[in-house]
């Protein structure tokens, strides 16, 4: 399996970008572990884990589309998109799904048909899985609603996930371990 890093050649102009590589000036939605540029017909949401109460996903709903980003720490050296594309895999084969893998305008993504609900009656839902690794961190995204089949739709959805920031920080933490995500603040809020 390979650990190269998987990330679109010109990630560090285009993002998703690492903290060190973003404009300083623009107004981030500040989410601990991931900046988001604010941007009209946005809505922001956070997926909090009952149990711990910590925030384990910011879910972003834009252009009749939803995405789902987690970042996580990574080695220096080596990506996670290629295993964790394997790890994905097996999970929609698990629920009874298709996956395909193809070459999307971010790398290598998974195309999922997932069953909704008990009763295989209850049709299936489509999601776009992507994955860039950057420097030492690993932005996931789960792509939903028109921007998993819609081109255009995709368009906006892809921008979106470009435009976000990974705040990776500088302490030590095992790879595959989710950054810390908080609740937002905006500047001067």
């Amino acid at each position: 399996m390979s650990n190269e890093k998987s990330a679109p050649t010109d990630r560090a102009e285009r993002g998703p970008f690492d903290a060190s590589e973003a404009n300083p000036v623009r107004p981030y939605i500040d989410i601990g572990g991931i900046k988001v540029l604010p941007r009209e017909g946005l809505n922001l949401r956070l997926e909090v884990e009952e149990k711990t109460q910590r925030i384990v996903a910011v879910g972003l709903d834009y252009a009749e589309s939803t995405l789902q980003v987690q970042p996580f720490a990574a080695p220096r050296s080596r990506g996670l998109w290629h295993e964790t594309r394997a790890q994905i895999r097996a999970q929609v084969a698990q629920q009874g799904g298709r996956v395909e893998e193809r070459e999307g305008p971010l790398g290598a993504e998974l195309l999922a048909e997932v069953p909704v609900g008990a009763d295989a009656g209850s049709g299936k839902r489509i999601a776009r899985f992507v994955g860039v690794d950057g420097p030492r961190w690993f932005l996931r995204g789960v792509i939903g609603g028109e921007g998993a089949s819609s081109p255009d739709a995709a368009e906006k959805i892809e921008d979106l996930f470009r435009s976000i920031v990974v705040v990776r920080g500088d302490a030590p933490m095992p790879p595959r371990d989710l950054i810390p995500l908080s609740m937002p603040s905006t500047p001067g809020s």
